[in-house]
């Protein structure tokens, strides 16, 4: 419908920074073959419009993982993250659900999640009382192959050959990840009578509650690892508490976990 010189004319504003619908008011041409000519150009330039190249993926095409933030972001997942694959998207998600009454740990887990998927955007979901972290990947098994079918305690959680060298290398951001989804950081305390007055005395302790006996086991092999003794109890209802009590264990995870904010 259009002659040479019309298309030329185009290409030649579009590329000195005229928009789209300014060129199509000038030239009388529709806003679709505007941007139809602009994306041929672009093409043809070795140029694409909105991202410069698809997500890539540690696992499939050796981008670089920043170790740290994934350690941090898969005890996250296993405590309250799960994939979604609902039938309006084509692309799986990753949602993890932090409370409202812990915004510093909803902002760590923003920006690990920033950090392990730089190609992707990340967002928030607001429900009653808690946010969901959530970004969009094909790649999200890849990363985190325990995906699957049913809750996390109805099914085996085995970490990859790689993730272990990766909890292994990072044992700190893991256990901070499963701390901060499904932890706590409390004072016990207790009264004695000492030269016949009534003292009270608070001590910290660290506890973790989870109801997979793989996750539970992750915790307290990790645990084992940087030299933090622990106890267990099972729950009437099969869940686990794992508490970290002793004065100096508790300090060593001050130092590296500390309190939920």
């Amino acid at each position: 419908m259009y002659d040479i010189g019309t298309r030329q004319r185009a290409l030649s504003l579009l590329r000195s920074g005229a928009k789209n619908a300014t060129v199509s008011r000038t030239l009388n041409v529709p806003p679709g073959t505007i941007s139809s000519w602009k994306h041929e150009d672009r093409a043809k330039r070795g140029e694409s419009p909105g991202r410069c190249h698809r997500p890539l993926c540690p696992r499939c095409d050796g981008r670089e993982l920043d170790e740290a933030a994934y350690a941090y972001l898969l005890g996250l997942y296993l405590g309250d993250g799960h994939i979604s694959h609902p039938r309006q998207h084509r692309v799986p998600s990753l949602r993890i659900t932090l409370d409202d009454a812990w915004p510093g740990v909803q902002r760590e887990a923003m920006a690990a999640v920033r950090t392990a998927f730089p190609d992707n955007t990340a967002s928030w979901a607001r429900k009653t009382g808690c946010r969901d972290v959530k970004v969009y990947s094909k790649h999200l098994v890849c990363l985190f192959p325990q995906h699957g079918p049913g809750r996390k305690h109805e099914r085996a959680i085995v970490l990859e050959p790689w993730q272990q060298e990766i909890v292994d290398a990072h044992s700190w951001p893991f256990i901070r990840g499963l701390i901060h989804s499904d932890g706590s950081r409390i004072l016990n305390w207790t009264e004695k009578t000492i030269g016949g007055r009534m003292k009270r005395y608070e001590y910290p302790r660290y506890f973790f509650t989870n109801t997979s006996d793989d996750i539970v086991r992750l915790y307290t092999d990790t645990l084992d690892r940087v030299g933090v003794s622990w106890r267990s109890r099972r729950r009437a209802t099969g869940a686990h508490d794992v508490s970290v009590a002793r004065r100096d264990d508790v300090a060593l995870m001050d130092q590296y976990v500390g309190p939920k904010h």
